[in-house]
């Protein structure tokens, strides 16, 4: 069995997706709709730049979609690749996003548009300097430390699990005063314990409001059942009601990304082939370090799709 896998934030470049649009219309294309549906001109902040820009969550979500879709409709239009091939698909964060999009659950222009809203809403929810959040590093870390400095950190305020992105990394999200007691018991635990450069405190509860606008987003965004069942960040319970996914893309914005829950998940359904299509090969060496014996495979250019 095959999945497909989309990477989330943090996996955006300046030159994405430039050499795919220069050969192929079809990919040409995608990043043309993906302007016209935001009004702006994202293809060119992909394209050159500046980083410091295109890093901004409400342009590097809707970015780094439209790198993944790009690459997936050109495997599938000029190299054959069938989508239907795949059991399942799933998405880190906004990956899930992209997830729907390659499932043609989500138009093209509608997950552009709401990603932008998306980024929007996380950094509105919460103060410049309020929030922080925290990567937990080193081969002590698993999830019981990450969860043991969390609730350290909790007495302080808001702190929890954010991202259980695989052993030896987990990532932390809340209040600050509270991510910075979080950050100093788990390296006391032995723990690598490195504060992360994000404008806001994803997958928290103070994400609530933003949650909220995504909820009345979603109701007015129509959406298809997805042609391969999605397998969400927050229930693991593959799926393709519509119903269930935009009650769960809501609750995802303030909830855990279980990430090596849903490879060791994989591992157990029989998946063999974990591909990851994208802009980085991120999931790619996460996915390896949780379930070893799996095929990793990362489609990231021309040259990886062509020798798939």
């Amino acid at each position: 069995m095959i999945i497909l896998q989309f990477p989330g934030q943090g996996s955006q470049a300046v030159g994405m997706g430039q050499a795919l649009a220069n050969e192929f219309p079809i990919a040409k294309a995608i990043f043309a709709e993906v302007d016209e549906a935001l009004g702006q001109n994202l293809s060119g902040l992909m394209f050159e730049g500046p980083i410091e820009t295109l890093t901004l969550t409400e342009n590097a979500q809707p970015a780094i979609m439209a790198a993944s879709i790009a690459l997936l409709r050109v495997f599938e239009a000029e190299l054959g690749f069938d989508i239907a091939k795949a059991a399942y698909v799933a998405g880190h964060s906004l990956g899930e996003y992209t997830a729907l999009t390659a499932a043609r659950a989500f138009t093209l222009s509608d997950c552009a548009k709401l990603l932008k809203l998306r980024g929007q809403a996380m950094q509105r929810a919460v103060k410049a300097g309020e929030g922080a959040m925290a990567s937990l590093i080193g081969p002590k870390v698993d999830i019981a430390l990450a969860e043991t400095a969390a609730l350290e950190g909790a007495k302080h305020g808001i702190c929890v699990v954010a991202n259980d992105n695989n052993n030896g990394n987990v990532v932390i999200s809340g209040e600050k005063a509270a991510v910075d007691a979080a950050i100093e018991a788990a390296k006391a635990m032995g723990a690598r314990a490195i504060p992360l450069a994000v404008s806001a405190p994803f997958h928290c509860p103070l994400m609530a409001p933003a949650a909220d606008e995504m909820r009345a987003a979603l109701d007015g965004v129509a959406m298809q059942s997805p042609v391969v069942p999605l397998v969400p960040n927050i229930s693991l319970e593959p799926t393709q009601d519509v119903a269930i996914i935009k009650s769960l893309l809501v609750e995802q914005v303030t909830g855990r990304v279980r990430w090596r829950e849903t490879i060791e998940m994989f591992g157990k359904l029989g998946v063999s082939k974990f591909v990851e299509i994208g802009s980085s090969a991120v999931l790619t060496g996460m996915s390896k370090r949780i379930f070893a014996e799996g095929q990793h495979i990362s489609i990231c250019s021309i040259d990886d799709m062509r020798n798939y």
